[in-house]
């Protein structure tokens, strides 16, 4: 992060949050199987963050702009931001995006279920969504078994990330 980096509000984002801001913050979160999509406009200095839960919605298929929970949903939640930087007049392809987390917390082998894990599903969806709205990712730091905490300047575009022991990630839920 830039030498100020101290002075900038700083914002704990929590599981289903979303942040947008035209203004520099600190935005702190922390990962398990759910996923962080950041999204950056150098030019405007604008930057946002979510903190998605679940792949998409059950109810539905799709998103649109009748989600009540926009952040709760990893295909939501990047629609949302999409919909934000368009009403910013922003042009989609300057638009620098980043995803982390997905980690394989809850791994359905390890716990007998089988199939997918829920972090494999979350980052299948935001790869799937990024591409469909046209947005290219700058950054990837996906799967595994160790949760992630990560530090967003919402100024800089700037994103740090810190692998945690296996034992931390628990905490997140």
């Amino acid at each position: 992060m830039n030498s100020s980096s101290h002075e900038l509000p700083v914002i704990y984002l929590k599981t289903g949050e979303l942040y947008f801001s035209e203004q520099p913050a600190s935005v702190i979160t922390v990962l398990g199987s759910c996923l962080a999509v950041t999204f950056f406009h150098r030019r405007t200095g604008t930057g946002a963050i979510c903190h998605g839960l679940m792949p998409g919605c059950r109810e539905r298929a799709g998103c649109s702009s009748e989600c009540r929970e926009p952040g709760k949903y990893v295909e939501c939640a990047i629609q949302w931001m999409v919909n934000r930087f368009r009403r910013q007049q922003v042009m989609l392809r300057e638009i620098e995006v980043k995803v982390f987390g997905g980690s394989d917390m809850f791994d359905a082998a390890r716990n007998g279920k089988g199939g997918v894990s829920v972090g494999k599903l979350n980052i299948t969806m935001a790869i799937k969504r990024i591409e469909l709205e046209g947005l290219h990712i700058l950054a990837i730091d996906v799967g595994g078994a160790q949760g992630r905490k990560l530090f967003f300047d919402t100024g800089t575009g700037e994103v740090l990330l810190k692998r945690l022991p296996p034992r931390v990630i628990l905490a997140e839920r």
